[in-house]
């Protein structure tokens, strides 16, 4: 019997000794970086080296999941894993480590460790605690339930995802008020909100639920947080990362935009930063898109050397071009505009395809390009630039940026290039580039005040002399053209600008907010072409003021406005003086609706034009996101705009043709407005490749013309046609680009464009000249990693294949004198080698037209610039062979 009572005694021992033991086994999961099954093994088996009982990763999760006993700390076992290499939420492994593994195993290093070996550490307060949430909406929901708790103050912090109590034990609890938050929609460490409750939340409160505790919130924007797929740039806001109160279309402060397509946004939005522009040489805006696959940039004039944009298929005068939301290359502009707004000045650029906001006017087509100069730096700051290529050309940029006090701050820029070498790469006797100066020089003043008063104003001042001499070689300007034999192109640009944006926030409602722009300009050219005198003056006054406001909550938006557009011209071509002045007052509205998974906005403006009559412009966008890596975007949008016939063709003036305008009754040159529909969708998947993130975005647009001013260049050689539309005239666009990243450090891009451009002219429906069918493009960029004084090497390299295009009809000419139907196609390689020493000096070297093609045929019958047959408007491709240059910048 004793014997008996012994063995249950052990039997019960033994079981008690397992049940105890198994009671103090604990499971935890923690987030751990790693790619591939290499990744999994070594992570799993240092686990349990470190005293894991159990350890499974999981690839896909990027989650490591634990049995352990009290014996063991979990931050030990995190702790041996970053020293094998792979980053956690608790320890991040050192650079030399991480380097050393395989290949396959470096993954991105995107997680932020939350322990004292981050830089990001954030060690809770007592009464301090996790409660999710996005914005100052959820910051004011938070702390009204906490208190209406019973807590006397309450703090919540959208970067640490915490809210700081402070109560009376005696009256309330952290319980209690805990629970509370949790009823009013936002999940915390201790109490998960109701789904119902949640989902009614607004669609800027709705946090991801899936992000575990004590993590970054990447819906909240600080400057170590903000990534590529998060930027929030707007075509239409103010350009803010930080997440200040924004006043609508108002600019008080800026900081960084992402180099990507804006995934918030229901158009289809592209973030060029500044950083994208180093990549190239990018000296002025018409060079800033090398590295961009959506807009074409071609030489435009074999005698003046300027170059143009095209987006979708057509020119650059469908594209609204803005400079920080102001109307800017416009008008008399057009031609040499692009070259006002020097690479080293521009913070950001905005690149909308299609139909963009009707807050911002009615003359977007194709969209709109907007760019940002540079106005935000954390600390006051100087900076040189200069810039050189082999053939004579040299610039200097020098920026600074500085505080005047916590509320103003100030930039003043200038800018200047010389072209001072004569450069004639294909024996026909012309300058294949003009030669002249420009000096620019602009001061931005900014005053910030939105957080206290809730004013915020932007003001900017720009002046621009601008001389260029072109033509034949040995041409001497300061002789006037009919007393030398020599052809040659003067073209003499002054321009002046005066701008101011305010904006005031409501107070207690930050989702309110008034804002007015206005903006002053004044243009004047003076130019001759061989014998032939062109000049011109505009004088533009432009302003508009925006509303915006709630319809109840923060998923019903709208803005409301009105806006007034006043271009005075006088212009001179030949003997003809063309005079008018255009007057255009307008109002408009628009209607964003948030759901979960899409966005809905809803514009409309009418426009009371004094010369093209009342216009009515809808426009549409919408997005749907599937999920949160597939999006698909539809839009929809009307536009118009009256031509500038003479400014805009002054390519083809240094030519023997003779301008004839066909009249038909309109107010501007004889001619009616040009409108158009515009009709696009496009579809976004994101993926990983390589455990690294990818992105493949293709996009089809359709452009119908209602009226158009058809630019005919084939009834005759001789001759420069304008007259209005009577047909159709569309262009289909489709492209396709896929962002990939090999490996670490290796970014590539590669895109494929088809378009079908077609009108209906006097003698049938053509193609349209100048415009190829199929592109190509292949972008890469690598860079190496930082040394410890934040030096490192960059190599970017840009091919565009360009297929053959359709060229003007030249069959009346003599044999010798005749252009083929078709161009041949042809590809351009341009690369750039840079080395920033540190973060203040930075040395880079490249080429452009690296394959030397070159149009042989650039100017017809170059030898007899003064009889019938002489053109230089025939331009499809480079005029220069490969070209290299040099440049420094220095940051003081």
């Amino acid at each position: 019997m004793k014997l008996y009572i012994s063995r249950i005694i052990l039997g019960v021992f033994l079981l008690s000794t397992q049940f105890i033991f198994a009671q103090h086994l604990s499971k935890s999961q923690f987030k751990v970086k790693g790619n591939c099954n290499m990744c999994k093994e070594r992570i799993e088996n240092t686990a349990k080296k470190a005293g894991a009982k159990t350890a499974t990763y999981s690839i896909d999760l990027q989650t490591l999941t634990l049995e352990t006993d009290n014996v063991i700390s979990t931050d030990d076992i995190l702790k041996k894993v970053a020293e094998a290499g792979h980053d956690n939420e608790k320890f991040k492994a050192i650079d030399a480590t991480y380097e050393a593994l395989p290949g396959c195993c470096h993954y991105d290093r995107d997680l932020q460790p939350k322990t004292i070996e981050s830089h990001d550490h954030h060690s809770k307060k007592e009464n301090e605690f996790y409660v999710k949430g996005n914005c100052e909406s959820c910051k004011a929901r938070i702390e009204k339930a906490a208190k209406d708790a019973g807590a006397d103050s309450a703090e919540w912090n959208a970067e640490t995802q915490t809210v700081i109590l402070n109560f009376d034990p005696e009256k309330t609890s952290s319980d209690k008020i805990l629970k509370k938050i949790a009823e009013v929609g936002h999940d915390n460490e201790k109490y998960k909100s109701n789904d119902n409750t949640y989902k009614n939340l607004p669609a800027c409160c709705l946090y991801d639920r899936e992000i575990p505790f004590g993590e970054a919130n990447p819906k909240v924007h600080t400057e170590e947080s903000t990534t590529s797929e998060d930027t929030d740039h707007n075509d239409h806001h103010a350009t803010n990362n930080n997440h200040e109160k924004q006043i609508e279309g108002v600019t008080v402060t800026g900081s960084k935009a992402a180099t990507s397509l804006n995934k918030k946004e229901a158009g289809l939005i592209f973030n060029i930063d500044k950083k994208e522009l180093l990549k190239a040489a990018c000296c002025n805006l018409s060079e800033s898109f090398e590295t961009n696959a959506t807009v074409d940039v071609s030489f435009s004039n074999a005698v003046t050397g300027t170059k143009q944009l095209k987006m979708l298929g057509l020119d650059q005068k469908y594209t609204s071009l803005t400079k920080e939301l102001l109307p800017e290359i416009r008008g008399l502009a057009s031609a040499y505009g692009l070259n006002f707004i020097p690479g080293r000045w521009i913070e950001s650029i905005q690149l909308t395809k299609g139909g963009s906001t009707v807050t911002n006017g009615y003359e977007s087509i194709t969209g709109q390009i907007n760019t940002e100069l540079l106005k935000n730096a954390e600390k006051p700051e100087t900076s040189l630039n200069l810039f050189a290529d082999f053939n004579g050309r040299a610039e200097a940029n020098i920026t600074n940026i500085s505080k005047i006090n916590d509320k103003w701050s100030q930039t003043f820029l200038l800018h200047g290039n010389g072209t001072f070498g004569d450069t004639d790469m294909n024996d026909d006797g012309f300058l294949d580039r003009p030669k002249g100066t420009q000096l620019n020089t602009a001061y931005l003043l900014n005053y910030n005040d939105l957080e206290k008063s809730g004013f915020g104003s932007h003001f900017g001042i720009n002046f621009i002399k601008d001389e260029r001499t072109a033509g034949q070689m040995g041409f001497d300007k300061k002789i006037p053209q009919d007393k030398q034999s020599l052809y040659g192109v003067g073209i003499d640009i002054s321009r002046f600008q005066v701008w101011n944006k305010t904006g005031y926030v409501f107070k207690g409602k930050p989702y309110q907010s008034l804002g007015w722009m206005n903006q002053y300009t004044y243009h004047q050219q003076d130019s001759f072409f061989g014998l032939r005198n062109y000049s011109g003056k505009q004088q533009t006054y432009y302003s508009n003021l925006i509303f915006e406001s709630i319809l109840g909550n923060t998923n019903h938006k709208y803005k409301a406005g009105a806006s007034f557009m006043y271009d005075g011209y006088d212009e001179t071509y030949l003997t003809d003086n063309y005079k008018r002045n255009e007057t255009v007052p307008g109002a408009f509205a628009e209607y964003t609706l948030t759901g979960l998974k899409y966005t809905l906005v809803a514009g409309a403006r009418v426009d009371f034009h004094n010369l093209a009559g009342t216009q009515f412009t809808p426009r549409l966008n919408f997005k749907y996101d599937f999920t949160p890596q597939t999006i698909l975007r539809l839009s929809a949008g009307r536009g118009f705009r009256t031509a500038n016939i003479f400014a805009e063709s002054q390519q083809y003036f240094a030519s023997n043709r003779n301008a004839q305008i066909l009249q038909n009754g309109g107010n501007i040159y004889g001619l009616k407005p040009e409108i158009a529909w515009n009709y696009g969708a496009s579809l976004q998947q994101e993926f990983k490749l390589f455990g690294r993130k990818s992105a493949i975005v293709a996009d089809f647009f359709r452009t119908d013309f209602q009226n158009q001013v058809m630019v005919d260049l084939d009834l005759s050689p001789q001759q420069l046609t304008f007259y209005n539309l009577e047909g159709k005239s569309f262009a289909n666009s489709f492209q396709t680009q896929w962002d990939v990243i090999p490996f670490k450090n290796f970014d590539v891009r590669l895109a494929y464009k088809y378009y079908d451009v077609q009108a209906d002219y006097l003698n049938g429906r053509r193609q349209v000249p100048f415009m190829a069918k199929h592109r190509g493009f292949v972008n890469l960029a690598y860079s190496t990693n930082k040394n410890t004084t934040g030096g490192f090497w960059s190599f970017d390299t840009t091919l565009n294949w360009v297929g053959k295009q359709r060229l003007p009809n030249t069959s009346t000419n003599p044999e010798e004198f005749q252009l083929p139907a078709y161009s041949e196609s042809y590809a351009v390689l341009n690369a750039q080698i840079s080395r920033n020493f540190n973060k203040k000096i930075r040395a880079y070297l490249g080429g452009e037209n690296l394959t030397s093609y070159y149009q042989k045929n650039a100017i017809v019958d170059f030898k007899n610039p003064f009889g019938n047959y002489f053109d230089g408007g025939m331009v499809y491709a480079p005029i220069m062979k490969a070209n290299f240059y040099v440049g420094l910048d220095v940051t003081f």
